[in-house]
Formats: C-alpha cells, sequence, structure tokens
C-alpha cells in the first residue's frame, strides 16, 4: 500500500446527521436545520443537537489505515465529577472493531449554579484505525456525548461513499435516554443498537432535556423522509416541569398532527416512559443532588410535591395513562398509529438489578437490554415498526 493521502472530507460521507456546517476548521454534523438553531436558540437544544448521536461517516475503501483529524467540544462542570470522553466507534462490515478518543479538544465549561459558560479553545486530535487492506464498508460512529468537529481524512488507498444502507430509515425522537447519556460508546446507545440488529437506518432525534413535544421538532419530523416513525414522550416534560396535564394533552396530539401532515400512512409508535423511581409518582421540576455532588457523585432527584398531581402536575405514571388514553382514541381513525409500554424495555423490577447510575439515566448494560427488547418488540417479527413489510 502507499503512504496516507490526503482524502477528500465531504458531506456525502456522513449520515445521519439533517445537515452538515462547513467552519473555518472542518466540518461539523447537526442533527437539527439552521433555521431551527436560529429560531429556537436555548443553549440546552444547541448543545445536544451539535453532539453527533446516530451520526456516522460511512465510506467504502480497500486502505489497511485510515486517520481522521477531529477537534471535539467537551463538557465540563466545575465541582462535579470528570465526564468520559467520547469515543469514536469503528465499524467494518457491520462488525465492531475498534474504538479511540482523541485527545484535545475544546473545553466548555458550565456552571451548574449560575448557567453560565466558558469556553477554553483546544486543537484537533488524530485517530488512526488499522483496516483489513480489502474493499468493505467502514463506519466511523461519532461521539454521541460530545461535540466534534472533522478535520481531514486521510488513507492509503481511495476513499468512496458508501453506498446507502437497503434498510428503510427509521427516523426518532426522545430525550437524553435516546441521545444516550451514561452509555459508554456510540454504538452502545439503545437506538443505535436496534437499528443494527434489525437493519434500518437510523435518524436519532434524541436531545438530552429536550424532548418537549416543541412544535419546531413536529416539524422536522414532518419534513424529513422515513418510513418508520417514533416518539419516546414524557420524562424531559416532568422533569422540566414544563405544562400541566391539560396542556400536554393538546400538545401530544398537536404532535402527532403535524408529523401525519408529512407521514400520513408511515408506521408511527409512540413510546411511554421507561422506569424512572425519582419520577414515577413525584412531579417535578428534577434537579441536582447537591448531597451527592458533595461525595464526588452525580445525581438527580426529584423535587416537585406528589399532592401537586391533583392539580394537573405530572408524573410519569400520569403520562403513561394519558398517553394510553391518546393513542387508543386516535387509533380508531390511524391503524398506523402504535403505543408500546416504556416499562416492557425498562421496569420497575429491571431497575433492582440494572440501577440508574445516576437515578434517570441507564448505562451502557442497560442500555443494550433496552434496545435488545425494542428490536424484539417493535422492529422484528410482527413489531409496529418491523421492516419486514417493506422488503
Amino acid at each position: 500500500m502507499t503512504s496516507l493521502q490526503n482524502q477528500p472530507l465531504t458531506s456525502d460521507l456522513i449520515r445521519g446527521a439533517l445537515e452538515v456546517e462547513t467552519t473555518a476548521r472542518g466540518l461539523r454534523p447537526h442533527r437539527l436545520p439552521d433555521a431551527v438553531r436560529r429560531l429556537y436558540a436555548d443553549p440546552q437544544l444547541l448543545m445536544t443537537e451539535a453532539e453527533p448521536s446516530g451520526v456516522r461517516l460511512a465510506l467504502h475503501t480497500a486502505a489497511t489505515v485510515i486517520e481522521l483529524d477531529a477537534l471535539p467540544t467537551r463538557r465540563f462542570y466545575p465541582g462535579a465529577p470528570a465526564r468520559p470522553q467520547g469515543s469514536y466507534d469503528l465499524v467494518v462490515d457491520g462488525e465492531l472493531q475498534d474504538r479511540q478518543s482523541v485527545d484535545g479538544g475544546d473545553i466548555l465549561a458550565l456552571d451548574m449554579a449560575t448557567g453560565g459558560h466558558d469556553l477554553r479553545p483546544g486543537v484537533p486530535g488524530t485517530l488512526r484505525f488499522e483496516l483489513p487492506g480489502r474493499p468493505c464498508r467502514i463506519e466511523i460512529w461519532l461521539p454521541h456525548n460530545e461535540t466534534t468537529e472533522l478535520i481531514a481524512l486521510r488513507a492509503n488507498a481511495p476513499i468512496e461513499p458508501a453506498a446507502q444502507q437497503a434498510g428503510p430509515v427509521w427516523l426518532h425522537h426522545g430525550s437524553s435516554i435516546s441521545q444516550g447519556s451514561n452509555a459508554v460508546g456510540p454504538t452502545d446507545i439503545w437506538p443505535v443498537l436496534a437499528a443494527r440488529a434489525a437493519g434500518v437506518d437510523l435518524v436519532n432525534l434524541g436531545f438530552g432535556g429536550s424532548a418537549m413535544l416543541d412544535p419546531f421538532m413536529a416539524r422536522v419530523m414532518r419534513d424529513h423522509p422515513a418510513d418508520l416513525l417514533s416518539v419516546k414522550i414524557g420524562i424531559n416534560v416532568v422533569n422540566g416541569d414544563v405544562m400541566r396535564l391539560r396542556a400536554f394533552t393538546a400538545a401530544v396530539h398537536g404532535f402527532l398532527d403535524t408529523i401525519r401532515d408529512g407521514h400520513p400512512d408511515a408506521p408511527l409508535l409512540v413510546i411511554t416512559p421507561t422506569f424512572c423511581a425519582i419520577h414515577e409518582a413525584t412531579p417535578g421540576p428534577g434537579g441536582f443532588d447537591m448531597a451527592a455532588l458533595g461525595r464526588g457523585e452525580m445525581r438527580f432527584l426529584a423535587t416537585g410535591d406528589p399532592a401537586g398531581v391533583a392539580g394537573g402536575q405530572l408524573t410519569l405514571q400520569v403520562i403513561r395513562e394519558e398517553l394510553g388514553r391518546i393513542v387508543t382514541r386516535r387509533a380508531e381513525q390511524d391503524p398506523q398509529l402504535h403505543l408500546l409500554d416504556g416499562l416492557e424495555l425498562y421496569g420497575e423490577a429491571d431497575a433492582a438489578e440494572h440501577p440508574l447510575p445516576d437515578n434517570l439515566h441507564p448505562d451502557s448494560a442497560t442500555h443494550r437490554l433496552i434496545g435488545e427488547r425494542f428490536t424484539s418488540l417493535a422492529l422484528t417479527g410482527s413489531g409496529p415498526l418491523s421492516p419486514s413489510p417493506l422488503a
């Protein structure tokens, strides 16, 4: 093989992003379009949409070595435990072969008490992957938990964009659990595990702290091509304490109406919340457990009053019941609308064996459990999103 040569780093190598921004340094994948980012400039949303959960480079090459220069932006919370570095997962012909992180990068310091932030510029790092040296499909899954800019690509053989996957496009929206919080690597998060197992082409619109039934999110889903759709609704509405039951019911109907404007006949799955003990019967808002932080642990707690449920405050139990009523009624006129009880993916009994490390987010083992169950219940066999009817 020849020495490493610069290869064109172009947006057609990137899958799973809604847009790719050309920056002064390289390419930055985005999971929301520019029009949304400009109009709804919520700092939490802008941070998480730029974290490329489910986004990957997909290429075809016979190289034995490939190098990728990348510049991540890592979050740092003073006084809190250090967050693990994001990783880049190499998949060769469908099999995970390697996982690496890069040194350097920008550091975004976030003050949990004031909401202030400070960006400390850094330098890119280099990932070097060994490849089989035969023509094969290569995917490099980008970090699900930190922004990354792709700076340069080198290999010792030509690189071409990989062919589009044969399977249907699955468009999914959810919270930080869908984005992958607490999973170790980008192929460990439950939507990616499910998509790879079922052979579907994932577009992951899971955004930490930002699954709020926002109308713009429904419009994004309406306008994006998809064969299969799912929305996981509940935890952020509760821990953000953003609405009461009356508003929630109307928001869910409006959200589903908008999606149906663009996808009138596609299978659409509504997923109720998975088990989370702190919010099962206690409303939000959620908050940081400051006593745990004092011990060097990151944990969350619910600060609401269960008595507020009588006045319309939301808990996960209330949301499951209401989503059941909504979907049952709508399904009378919409046979392709389906409901999946999140407790079937992760329930109270599972919490005893697989506790949530921070009281809110699953670890990698629990992501795998959820992913395997979702594959079985929704994406294969007689599941509502099974791609077999499209074959």
